[in-house]
């Protein structure tokens, strides 16, 4: 297979370097074919760019950098596959089997990126098969890692590369329908965007030296029937605040009922060295008793906590992206001692593993990533016979490309025979809200939610983010995240210490402490 990119002469750039895809395992050759286009170029883009890598980007080089010279490779021969970038008229001439044209927003071209990003959002990506007009996949990425306009445009060019190898795979893709914004198709001067963006870039470095960002907190409650999956709502009883000592951070609450106790497992990151360990709290029946345990650290960070019990044992799967794993533990000893057993997958990013069972069958659900582009837009799924695998791949992974319904958000539920999953609704920044959704069609080859409920942060739950729920018997928790400045947390931490001569910072009062939120 011989894969060709039509790029425009006039605009080049780093990512256009590119000179491989790896497709069904196998490393495909890249061609460039320049094109010179009408496409209009905002003035002083280059300029503006290279800003935003000075200050946003701290000196580092982008995909979305422009390039000196055209790069020069020879080409192999006639392609198989085009893949278009630009918005010039297809080559009649062009024998190639397969012509693909990315479309941002509905619209071709860099300069159509663009113009989602200055309106103030990433753009629905399409894969669009020239020859007939068929959408091929569809996409809509997220913006944790997209600094500045340079950012956007990067973030964006890196997920359509990601779109394309399934496609090329022969593999069925499952075509989400994504509505894509409207946008004026009036020229917007980038010049204001990159300096507002600059501006808050710098507010924002402000704000860290004077306080801890983001700083989650558990919110949790005894729910009796009016739990939110009931609801649909965060109604009901008021929800409480699990203390932190200010200076850690809890987030990804998972409850579990284990040998006739009830404890918390969540993330605790140390915001002093950036990193998270595993942390419990067990809870009677009206609250947190004890302290806050630490229960399981590694060299590398961990999160998101899933447990799961399987063949009398309790087993947890820890979210460790940063070691490019997905890794199985068992409980030695309940709750404080586990002892990796196996890795389930390796050499890929998959955050936030949620496992279900479902027609006989073990089904892993995670927010994948290929090294590039947002952590919380794209879904895959592995399935299984039994917890210790092999585990496959889903025919059409990645499943889907959406920031508002891809990311797991807690444990499937079944009600009234219908199975039900959170998921992180990412739309307005990552962990901003959460998702009901309901799963419509799960199997090896086929997959269908749809999205019933959304959560949001207000009134009955105060804070600015919302992105985890689990329940166990009547104990729900949630997840969010409040402003903490680094002085109150210093001043808490002296008072514990006054407090408590054993105190360490993984330790954290319980009831004493625990906070309504109105």
């Amino acid at each position: 297979m011989i894969i060709e990119f039509r790029c425009d002469r006039e605009q080049p750039r780093l990512w256009m370097c590119r000179e491989k895809l790896r497709v069904n395992d196998q490393d495909i050759p890249v061609q460039i074919a320049w094109t010179t286009t009408p496409e209009p170029r905002p003035a002083g883009l280059d300029m503006l760019f290279e800003l935003e890598r000075i200050v946003l980007r701290k000196g580092k080089a982008g995909g979305a950098d422009g390039l000196k010279a055209l790069p020069e490779r020879p080409r192999a021969g006639d392609p198989d596959v085009v893949i278009d970038f630009t918005s010039a008229e297809r080559d009649p001439d062009c024998a190639a089997r397969l012509y693909l044209r990315p479309r941002f927003n509905g619209s071709t071209g860099e300069h159509a990126a663009l113009a989602a990003v200055l309106a103030g959002d990433l753009p629905v990506i399409e894969i669009v098969n020239e020859r007939d007009g068929s959408v091929m996949d569809r996409g809509h990425p997220s913006a944790e890692i997209a600094a500045g306009l340079s950012g956007g445009l990067e973030t964006v060019i890196a997920r359509t590369l990601s779109m394309l190898p399934p496609i090329l795979s022969g593999a069925p893709r499952l075509v989400p329908q994504l509505a894509a914004p409207a946008i004026s198709s009036a020229p917007r001067n980038p010049a204001p965007f990159v300096v507002r963006g600059v501006a808050t870039s710098i507010a924002k470095e402000i704000y860290r030296l004077c306080c801890y960002a983001p700083h989650w907190h558990i919110g949790w409650r005894y729910a009796e029937n009016a739990d939110v999956w009931r609801t649909g709502d965060l109604s009901g009883p008021a929800w409480n605040v699990l203390g932190d000592p200010g200076n850690h951070f809890y987030a990804d609450p998972v409850p579990v009922k284990w040998q006739g106790r009830t404890f918390v497992f969540f993330e605790d990151l140390d915001h002093r060295v950036g990193k998270g360990i595993v942390s419990a709290i067990e809870f009677d029946g009206e609250g947190p008793v004890g302290t806050v345990m630490p229960v399981l650290e590694e060299p590398w960070h961990l999160s998101y906590p899933f447990l799961i019990e399987d063949n009398g044992e309790l087993w947890m799967i820890p979210e460790s992206t940063a070691h490019r794993d997905v890794p199985l533990y068992k409980c030695i000893r309940f709750p404080d001692k586990w002892e990796r057993h196996s890795t389930l997958l390796s050499g890929l990013e998959l955050a936030d593993v949620t496992i279900t069972q479902h027609n006989g069958l073990h089904y892993m659900f995670g927010a994948w990533r290929d090294g590039t582009g947002g952590y919380s837009d794209t879904l895959a799924i592995y399935y299984a016979d039994r917890l210790l695998g092999p585990w496959q791949p889903h025919a059409a992974n990645p499943i889907l490309m959406d920031r508002a319904t891809a990311r797991p958000a807690g444990n499937f539920v079944t009600i009234d025979g219908k199975l039900w999953r959170p998921v992180q609704d990412c739309s307005n920044g990552y962990g901003a809200a959460l998702g009901l959704a309901e799963v419509l069609e799960l199997s090896p080859t086929t997959y269908k939610q749809a999205v019933r409920r959304l959560l949001r942060p207000g009134p009955l739950w105060s804070g600015r983010k919302l992105h985890t729920l689990n329940r166990c018997g009547q104990l729900e928790v949630i997840d969010g995240s409040r402003v903490q400045p680094k002085t109150t947390a210093f001043l808490a931490s002296l008072r514990s210490s006054d407090r408590s001569s054993q105190w360490n910072w993984h330790s954290a009062p319980a009831k004493p402490i625990a906070r309504r939120l109105h």
